[in-house]
């Protein structure tokens, strides 16, 4: 059935529901309600409380207009017990014609305090003059788009259901009877017949916070479509063929011989997994979680050792020029500088030239940034794809790269590696596709951060903290954020910040770095840091991840409650990778919001990385921290990763029975909730 089949649905009043995702008479049935107004029964004006929504009648006691410096009709109804005031700035003549005394009115709105009594502003209403019948079930109120107003919604939603009630109309139930009953959750049908025109006495506190069991049964076909589909695409890689990438444990001897450290027992874990993965002739599909300084990059860098000796081409993609360059930096010390090439946007002319032949004749490793993927970039056998920090590429960037790597029918491995901690039920739905490994121990020697939380106007104070942080030999970092999102703003920014501690501080070395120089200005004024050339580095969020100082041992991060917890947490992880204890202080400008006070608290409160990101899930949601705000990533429509957590755990386990008993029935659930391509969910 079409849209325009329904009364009220014209052609142009369809074309403006296919903004809403309503393309189909169907689709009306999962365009679910935001809230309820309840219009079941009346309530007497005495017992009307402030705040509250309610249905009143009444009867007219006067009208009239008050002429102030926006002009309001008033009209005021007494229902025999109280009387209440209906208030109207934008008004009609007619409609104080209509309102006279002795006449009865039904309005429905939020009740306020008012001078003289309590007051409705901008009600609904409706003139009678005999009795009107109640609604029999609360009223649903829609996610709208401009064109199209609520009554239009929730008229063509009311003519689906009553179609749907008749049976005129199906929605096909896919979760076997059985497997309903044991979870104690009703049919597809009756879950959206009750969602949609709950009856009066229905639990609106349990169906605001979707935690009635009719949503619940909507949200769990929702995660399981999700999980089924990446379940799916986990199966058709596994079907694909990638080089085979075995090492000997000669060859892991002699590189871990090269290292100035020994691998934690949580990096020699993952390895081995790794290790597994890449021997195997299908491609590995891997996401390595591990907090801010766990080791990630040697890890990655014994996967390029493996593909290294098969003659086999690994490419490392990193999302800044700053953490590429260290990256590049890092593996030139472990790998012989002819076997390696760096690449960036940055890099022009006959050097680009250079680069790119020796990546079509076959160098072994790549390091860059978003430059790898660029057309003129030809592999000659890649068979190893690292992306350091994944959430900062889109979709369609990773699966560019993964595509350079097609050759002779083969797909090459992949590993995807991030320092953004993701709390467990998340990472195993978003990334049901990837197999996870958690690098969740810190090297030895590692030191605590100390965090302090302090106003502005405390800066006197800090000054005198780096002075003497920098005369004992140590390094500083001061941070400088800005809410736009424009890298000229923040240069500027930074500027001025760099002028302004100059003159508190002449007699430090300090350098300045931020996202509008120069590639070769950055990484000059970064090897000047590392090298104890400079005392203090003023930068901008530039520097959020990749950058390793052990000398620096203090960072100040000014305006910080403009960032996130994630990003907070990441800045603060530049230092405490020396010997010497170290401290981060947060400043902020008072007066603080509620969620800006929570975020600094958690901060001052730990240095765990996963409890950080449980609670940064909390408070900015999944789309922040995973990066899904990218086309084509995880977003649910109903479910919420921090609210459903057992019904996650619940569609964790059905996907899999579902899979192996009845996989007739999975691609179906997939296509009622998903409308991607597999391709792009393949990344």
């Amino acid at each position: 059935m079409q849209l325009t089949n329904l009364k009220g649905i014209g052609k142009k009043t369809a074309e403006k529901l296919i903004l809403l995702g309503i393309e189909q008479v169907i689709d009306l049935l999962f365009h679910l309600p935001l809230r309820y107004q309840d219009k079941t029964k009346i309530t007497d004006i005495a017992d009307l409380s402030f705040g509250q929504t309610a249905l009143i009648e009444g009867q007219v006691v006067k009208t009239y207009l008050i002429n102030s410096r926006r002009p309001m009709l008033v009209c005021e109804i007494n229902d025999g017990t109280d009387t209440i005031a209906l208030k109207f700035f934008n008004y009609f003549y007619s409609q104080k014609a209509k309102m006279i005394p002795g006449s009865y009115i039904r309005a429905f709105g939020e009740i306020r305090y008012g001078k003289n009594m309590m007051e409705i502003l901008h009600p609904e209403y409706q003139h009678f003059d005999k009795p009107l019948p109640l609604q029999d079930s609360l009223t649903a109120i829609y996610p709208k788009s401009e064109g199209i107003n609520q009554s239009t919604i929730q008229k063509a939603i009311n003519q689906v259901i009553e179609l749907l009630k008749k049976g005129e109309i199906k929605v096909e139930e896919f979760l076997p009877k059985d497997i309903l009953q044991s979870l104690q959750l009703p049919t597809l049908k009756e879950a959206l017949i009750y969602i949609h025109k709950p009856p009066a006495d229905a639990d609106t506190n349990a169906l605001l916070a979707s935690k009635h069991q009719t949503q619940q049964r909507l949200i769990l076909e929702e995660i399981l479509a999700h999980l089924l589909a990446m379940k799916k695409i986990k199966q058709q890689a596994q079907a694909l063929y990638a080089p085979e990438l075995p090492i000997s444990k000669t060859h892991i001897a002699q590189f871990k011989s090269l290292l100035p450290f020994a691998l934690t027992n949580a990096q020699d874990k993952v390895v081995n997994e790794i290790f597994n993965d890449i021997a195997l002739n299908h491609p590995m599909q891997r996401l390595v979680q591990g907090d801010v300084g766990s080791g990630k990059t040697v890890v990655a860098a014994l996967a390029i050792q493996a593909a290294f000796y098969q003659n086999h081409q690994s490419a490392m993609m990193a999302p800044t020029e700053i953490l590429a360059e260290q990256h590049y930096k890092t593996l030139s010390t472990w790998f012989d500088e002819n076997d390696i090439v760096f690449l960036s946007g940055a890099i022009k002319g006959k050097e680009r030239i250079k680069v790119l032949e020796k990546i079509k004749n076959g160098v072994k490793i790549v390091i860059g940034t978003h430059a790898l993927f660029q057309k003129d970039v030809i592999f000659n056998a890649l068979g190893l794809v690292i992306i350091d920090e994944q959430h900062r590429f889109g979709v369609h960037q990773r699966l560019a790269l993964r595509n350079k790597g097609q050759f002779e029918a083969l797909q090459p491995h992949m590993l995807i590696m991030t320092a953004t901690p993701i709390p467990r039920t998340l990472a195993q739905t978003a990334y049901a596709n990837l197999d996870i490994s958690i690098i969740d121990e810190l090297p030895p020697g590692r030191q605590e951060i100390s965090t302090l939380v302090i106003s502005n106007d405390k800066m006197q104070q800090i000054a005198v903290r780096i002075k003497a942080n920098c005369e004992n030999g140590a390094q500083a970092y001061w941070v400088c954020t800005l809410i736009e999102e424009s890298e000229m703003l923040r240069a500027k920014a930074a500027n001025d910040s760099f002028e302004e501690l100059k003159e508190w501080f002449p007699d430090l070395r300090i350098g300045l770095v931020h996202g509008r120089l120069k590639s070769s200005e950055k990484q000059d004024i970064m090897n000047q840091f590392k090298a104890h050339k400079l005392d203090l580095l003023v930068a901008t969020t530039v520097i959020e991840v990749g950058v390793d100082v052990p000398n620096a041992s203090l960072m100040v991060i000014e305006n910080a409650e403009r960032l996130g917890l994630s990003q907070l947490h990441q800045l603060r992880g530049r230092v405490g990778r020396g010997n010497t204890k170290s401290h981060c202080v947060l400043m902020y400008q008072a007066p603080l919001g509620d969620v800006a006070k929570q975020r600094l608290d958690i901060m001052r409160q730990t240095n765990d990385g996963f409890l950080i990101a449980r609670h940064d899930l909390k408070i900015r949601g999944a789309g922040e921290l995973l990066g899904s705000k990218q086309k084509g990533a995880v977003q649910f429509r109903l479910a919420d990763y921090e609210r459903d957590k057992s019904i996650f755990q619940q569609a964790q386990q059905l996907a899999s029975e579902l899979i192996i008993d009845y996989p007739e029935i999975c691609q179906k659930i997939i296509d009622r909730w998903i409308v991607s391509s597999d391709e792009v969910s393949n990344v």
